[in-house]
């Protein structure tokens, strides 16, 4: 996904700061261990209405450049 930070929202005064996709409080913290837990995509839609199959791909994404390191995230102040 190319311009999945167009889905990503880093901003201090939504949870903590936290990577979250834009316009919920749904963390890509939260979606990574639903889906270690073995919840499918269909399952975390159901959970949370607000997200879609995008937004999830979204949050993979965020994480593996975060892991990667190769990429600077502006934050909101």
């Amino acid at each position: 996904m190319n311009n999945y930070m167009n889905l990503i929202e880093i901003n201090p005064k939504i949870m903590l700061g936290k990577p979250v996709i834009k316009g919920t409080r749904i963390t890509v913290e939260i979606i990574l261990e639903e889906l270690a837990a073995g919840k499918g995509t269909d399952d975390l839609i159901a959970s949370h209405p607000n997200l879609n199959k995008e937004s999830i791909w979204a949050a993979l994404s965020f994480a593996a450049d975060s892991l990667r390191g190769e990429r600077v995230y502006p934050v909101a102040i």
